[in-house]
């Protein structure tokens, strides 16, 4: 692959949508579990999210059924916070909503590059709460050309956490402390095609892998801006028509970025739906992802 073929240095991640079958029950744990305000609502639902971030998209799919945890779909949202003590808040509150069965806290970790807490909402779609470290802390290696960046599971216990890091300024001011969503984690069926079309045809870059059961991605040396695994759907074929995840958008500076992503997928034979300004397509376990302008 050519420089030419990868995905700007400064790609983001932007807005997931959700497909949800009781659009009160979900946006108010996403408001009293995480902090999140209403942004808007439209497209037949809500966006919710920090300031005028749109992190969140709840979108009505009443009468459809809850996925399989084998199924192919999210695996987590990753939100990102600016600092220990802006995610302490969220994750003390997120906690809360745990405590009172509207949610369920699953675990934490320090992974080298990045301070985790991970929950579920109410219809069991994952959530990640997490800090990045200073990026200059963060080691990589090289093998055959190809550069690794260093992660593990180490313990963070999140009492400690709190007690360490959790302020009455954080807390007072939750909803006024910006976030974003770093990364986007899926369950998809198998490790190689994920990495054929996430790097080999949408031009991210591969930062890590985990014992051939998962796979971390990238542009612009981000540790990692997508990922997938197959811990829980080794096999998975395409999605049926479910609750969860409904779009993932990733964005991009200029419109010039999105038509070279689509000459990549009309090469490829990936059918997409290109306006000009954004992209539109499906990776190969029917997981919607749209490109646009930031």
């Amino acid at each position: 692959m050519t420089a030419q073929d990868l995905l700007p240095a400064d790609t983001a991640m932007g807005t997931v949508m959700l497909r949800v079958g009781n659009l009160e029950r979900m946006a108010n744990y996403y408001r009293s579990a995480l902090g999140l305000v209403d942004v808007e609502e439209s497209d037949g639902g809500l966006y919710l999210g920090r300031g005028n971030e749109r992190l969140i998209h709840l979108a009505p799919a009443a009468g459809l059924r809850l996925p399989e945890p084998t199924e192919a779909g999210l695996f987590h949202t990753a939100l990102l916070f600016g600092d220990r003590a802006d995610l302490a808040a969220t994750v003390a509150s997120a906690a809360q909503a745990a405590q009172s069965a509207k949610g369920r806290y699953v675990g934490s970790a320090d992974h080298l590059v990045s301070e985790a807490f991970y929950f579920s909402d109410p219809e069991g779609n994952g959530i990640e709460l997490y800090f990045d470290k200073p990026r200059d802390t963060w080691n990589w290696t090289e093998s055959d050309g190809r550069r690794t960046v260093v992660m593990d599971n180490v313990p963070l216990p999140p009492r400690q956490y709190l007690e360490n890091n959790l302020t009455e300024a954080s807390v007072a001011g939750q909803q006024q402390a910006s976030a974003d969503v770093g990364h986007v984690h899926l369950q998809v069926g198998d490790v190689q095609t994920a990495e054929e079309f996430y790097v080999g045809t949408l031009g991210f870059e591969r930062t890590a892998g985990w014992h051939g059961q998962a796979l971390f991605v990238s542009a612009g040396g981000y540790h990692h801006h997508m990922a997938m695994n197959v811990w829980n759907s080794r096999g998975a074929g395409p999605r049926k028509d479910t609750l969860g995840l409904g779009e993932v958008l990733i964005q991009v500076p200029l419109a010039d970025e999105v038509g070279a992503l689509a000459d990549r997928l009309k090469s490829a034979g990936i059918a997409h739906h290109h306006t000009g300004q954004e992209l539109r397509f499906e990776d190969p376990w029917r997981n919607k992802l749209r490109v646009a302008l930031r």
